[in-house]
């Protein structure tokens, strides 16, 4: 039945599984596209034996049941290697079980690939060469910051540079790259393990997050001493990272003069490419929508993509996704702003007079595009 489970999920496209208890029985969920799906219910008396062997496929404690358990563990299905991570959380109606879909043997996608427009992809390109100095990816969970991170190194894994990464977990595999995996049962944290790796001669250091300020500290000092740093940050715009950063004690000429763009970002539902429909909006629906999105970008088009639904999306009018984005440059008046510890809309607005592209003008370009729809722009920015 878990096997079952997995493939099943794995032929949907799900991201993850959900493995939910309630009192009458026990509900199967999959997220697909970044939305949650029930698939089915299963007998309440089979939940002892569903979870029992997920704990012993993933490695964990059998007779424990009460304290929240993490582990993982690879299935090979129709020729492709699965690699799942599993959380076990006890809840009123018993363990809950989240296991996230990670296939081992995908490559990472081109910036192009991931929806970057030619304007942002000119000025992230214009940094990833750059010998030192750091390049952050930010955004809620779940936004596509890793994919983000390893397209940049697909473009500068050579062999003629070292590249070292610290993640938990190891989501992409990649040959050519030396990766380590958290582990806070032997003390390897983020934090400590990028003290070692800065000891191991690298040339580009991937930080799978900063979490905290100490790591922050040390991804700091070595983008100053000549290392190229990528790492992702939970903030909600890029404009926002900067004074995330001096929250976590970096002090602001060490930010002014060590990071080198964010790049802010979210994932939205692609339209169906085999039902969507283009619809022109009416002046009431434009003055709407105006009170939300900035009036001159949705001037810019007179139609929009729209879902309608059919047997190839299950009727929900989406399929598969794709990231919408803004590119913050440290800029000279940037670098001033932070020196006076500016705060997020002061960095904000000085970016977009530079000429940065917002997320959601990027999105309202999307959906003008008819790759997307307004709705799942404001679904996923503003709701």
């Amino acid at each position: 039945m878990v096997d079952l489970i997995i493939v099943k999920a794995w032929q949907a496209g799900a991201s993850d599984v959900h493995i939910d208890p309630t009192a009458e029985c026990v509900l199967i969920r999959f997220r697909i596209d970044g939305i949650l799906h029930d698939v089915t219910k299963i007998k309440k008396d089979l939940q002892p034996l569903l979870i029992t062997r997920i704990k012993v496929l993933a490695g964990l404690r059998t007779d424990e049941h009460f304290a929240a358990q993490d582990g993982r563990f690879r299935l090979t299905a129709q020729g492709a290697q699965i690699d799942l991570r599993v959380s076990i959380l006890t809840t009123y109606n018993g363990e809950n079980v989240v296991m996230r879909l990670l296939v081992s043997d995908s490559r990472a996608l081109t910036l192009e690939q991931l929806g970057f427009s030619e304007h942002d992809l000119e000025r992230i390109e214009s940094h990833v060469h750059k010998p030192h100095g750091m390049i952050l990816a930010t955004g809620p969970t779940g936004s596509g910051k890793t994919s983000t991170l390893y397209s940049i190194v697909e473009q500068i894994n050579t062999r003629d540079v070292s590249v070292v990464t610290i993640e938990d977990p190891i989501e992409f595999a990649v040959q050519g790259i030396t990766q380590i995996q958290v582990n806070t049962q032997t003390n390897l944290t983020f934090a400590v393990g990028l003290r070692s790796i800065v000891r191991q001669d690298p040339n580009t250091i991937l930080v799978g997050e900063i979490r905290d300020s100490e790591t922050a500290g040390i991804a700091v000092n070595a983008a100053m001493t000549g290392h190229r740093v990528l790492s992702t940050l939970h903030t909600t715009d890029a404009a926002t990272t900067l004074p995330r950063l001096l929250d976590m004690g970096i002090e602001p000429f060490l930010i002014a003069s060590t990071v080198n763009v964010a790049v802010g970002q979210r994932l939205v539902r692609r339209l169906c490419p085999n039902c969507a429909i283009r619809k022109r909006l009416d002046k009431d629906d434009r003055e709407a929508l105006s009170a939300t999105l900035p009036k001159e970008a949705l001037a810019k088009f007179d139609d929009f993509g729209f879902p309608k639904g059919c047997d190839e999306c299950n009727q929900t009018g989406y399929s598969k996704r794709i990231g919408i984005y803004e590119v913050l440059e440290m800029s000279e008046s940037v670098r001033k702003l932070i020196m006076r510890r500016a705060n997020s809309e002061d960095i904000r607005q000085a970016a977009m007079e530079e000429g940065m592209v917002t997320m959601l003008e990027d999105g309202i370009a999307k959906a003008g595009a008819g790759i997307t729809s307004i709705g799942e722009i404001l679904r996923v920015i503003l709701d």
